[in-house]
């Protein structure tokens, strides 16, 4: 995937991205503003039920009131008897005892002429014992239009007032008539609604794009791989046709050329079989593949032999080599063979990725109880945002305009998987320029 075609994508998707904010948006103020003219609705209804309510029950108390004062021209005087404690709570002052049934009729006639067609209790009150004694509910139905049942209304029993001590009263409750004081309606925001929306969209577009690159990285290290995989194989290959060539045209009177052609097609195709072997195994490798003989291994003794290896190897180009052994416990269980190739390896790279020559020191010490060893160079460096790719499998750090570097991009990704299967640790540190720091920690015993 080139670059023109993953712009393409993160132009659709931010676009996307706008287009469904837009909408949400939308549909957000929409919802917003119908909520708010249903709640506007919502409360008139309200108002106007209970104002009619409160109405239709004053005149039918009135009308109680007259029948029991035998009066029926004058309302004035009698609508000041009626005083409304709650949306669904009244009581009607009265100037004389009355019986219980009488004002069960009258109050059952009264309010089935004023439409009020919902269950009530009465009580009356008593001013010489003080007490408010209640009714049973009093339910309406349609076939007998009034019922009373032996039924009660919690909280409403029998009670001792100190509330009002001089007059007659009765009172009248209707437990079915709720007084309904507006509220907020409650509910989740819709701005909620699209921050989640919003956040899910942003998680799959990241996921999107970290996979894009992703595999657009991916298909960078397999086309080097397979270039420098090319370059490495075809070098033996073609240095084998040319020697098989010149022994074919040789005659056989000189077997110094014969040998020495021989023993060049002997060593590429060595060499040969040797990259080939090591693609295949160190492809397969893995943390639950790894099989380590281990036994207790000296490091320093390794160490020792690596520096002595290196300023044979290294002498006449001039690279150094400091050896600083500081750690008191340096035997480790260990696999010897992988250990030897993860050191080797460290240092391999350190020498390829050289400039000037190679200047190496490397550290052990004791610490956090374990062995650390420290390889540090001279090196072109590594760029930070290559670090945290550099023991990927196959990977190759950029070399700018060095040519001559050769290699698989499986070092690193074998070192940290050899470092690892030891129960231990492996970290980088580099500067551009300066040098790279490989810190590998293992632990004692």
């Amino acid at each position: 995937m080139n670059r023109r075609t993953i712009n393409a994508v993160v132009i659709l998707g931010v676009l996307s991205l706008v287009s469904i904010l837009i909408v949400q948006l939308v549909w957000v103020r929409k919802t917003m503003e119908m909520q708010a003219k249903n709640i506007a609705i919502q409360e008139k209804e309200d108002s106007l039920n209970i104002k009619e309510f409160s109405e239709q029950a004053h005149i039918a108390f009135i009308n109680v009131l007259n029948i029991i004062s035998q009066k029926t021209d004058d309302y004035s005087d009698k609508y000041g008897a009626v005083k409304q404690l709650r949306t669904n709570h009244f009581t009607i002052d009265i100037s004389e005892e009355l019986q219980p049934f009488y004002l069960e009729t009258l109050l059952k006639k009264a309010l089935y002429n004023q439409n009020i067609h919902q269950d009530f209790v009465y009580g009356i009150y008593d001013c010489f014992t003080d007490t408010l004694v209640f009714s049973n509910l009093i339910k309406f139905t349609k076939d007998s239009l009034y019922l009373s049942v032996n039924e009660t209304i919690p909280g409403l029993t029998s009670a001792k007032l100190r509330l009002k001590k001089d007059g007659h009263y009765f009172t009248v409750f209707f437990p079915n008539v709720k007084a309904k004081p507006i509220e907020p309606t409650v509910f989740i925001s819709p701005w909620i609604y699209i921050s989640i929306i919003v956040l899910l969209v942003l998680v799959f577009f990241a996921y999107s794009l970290a996979i894009i690159f992703r595999q657009k990285r991916l298909s960078e290290v397999k086309n080097d791989f397979i270039n420098n995989m090319t370059h490495e194989l075809k070098t033996p290959i073609s240095t084998i046709s040319l020697s098989s060539e010149m022994l074919m045209r040789m005659n056989d009177d000189d077997p110094e050329k014969v040998r020495k052609y021989a023993g060049i097609i002997y060593k590429e195709n060595k060499r040969l079989e040797n990259q080939v072997e090591r693609v295949l195994n160190v492809a397969k490798l893995d943390k639950d593949q790894v099989v380590l003989n281990k036994e207790q291994f000296d490091v320093h003794e390794l160490l020792a032999e690596v520096k002595e290896n290196f300023e044979f190897n290294q002498s006449q180009q001039g690279g150094k080599i400091a050896l600083f052994t500081e750690a008191s416990t340096f035997s480790i269980q260990a696999d010897p063979v992988h250990l030897t190739n993860v050191v080797y390896n460290l240092l391999d790279n350190a020498v390829k990725y050289c400039i000037e020559k190679p200047d190496i020191q490397i550290r052990t010490r004791n610490e956090k109880n374990g062995l650390t060893i420290e390889i540090t160079d001279n090196g072109i460096g590594i760029k930070r945002e290559n670090l945290k790719m550099i023991f990927d499998k196959f990977y190759r750090v950029p070399t700018g305009n060095i040519h001559n570097v050769k290699g698989f991009g499986l070092g690193l990704y074998y070192v940290k998987l050899i470092v690892e299967a030891h129960h231990g640790k492996i970290d980088v540190k580099s500067s551009v320029g300066k040098g790279t720091t490989f810190v590998l920690w293992f632990p004692l015993g």
